[in-house]
């Protein structure tokens, strides 16, 4: 099964954050068929964590064609994260960019084990 398309699954992903009472917007609108997605999670406490797409290595060969994550930054400043965004800017200048500012660190991805 193909993949959804970077813009309708971050469309989703706001609105699922949204219903949910998560504060979250789309900083950065990339590749609209297949851009990386990073998502920033500011805890508003002076940490950050910052996860993105998992490697395709973890995945099951019958998986449904979801989008999971990883974290790339546990437990770091809000600098740290924006360090890491800039780096993976320079690589691949069309990756999303999801930002959500939440006390509890909720972001509803689905995480790679």
């Amino acid at each position: 099964m193909a993949r959804l398309r970077s813009d309708f699954w971050v469309s989703a992903h706001l609105r699922r954050l949204g219903v949910a009472g998560i504060s979250a917007v789309q900083r950065r609108r990339g590749a609209a068929e297949a851009g990386a997605i990073f998502v920033k999670v500011d805890r508003l406490d002076g940490s950050a964590d910052l996860y993105g797409p998992a490697p395709q290595a973890l995945f099951e060969a019958d998986d449904a064609g979801g989008r999971r994550f990883s974290p790339i930054l546990s437990g770091g400043t809000p600098l740290d994260a924006e360090e890491r965004l800039a780096k993976e800017l320079r690589f691949d200048s069309d990756l999303w960019i999801v930002e959500i500012d939440d006390r509890a660190g909720r972001h509803c991805l689905e995480l790679a084990e």
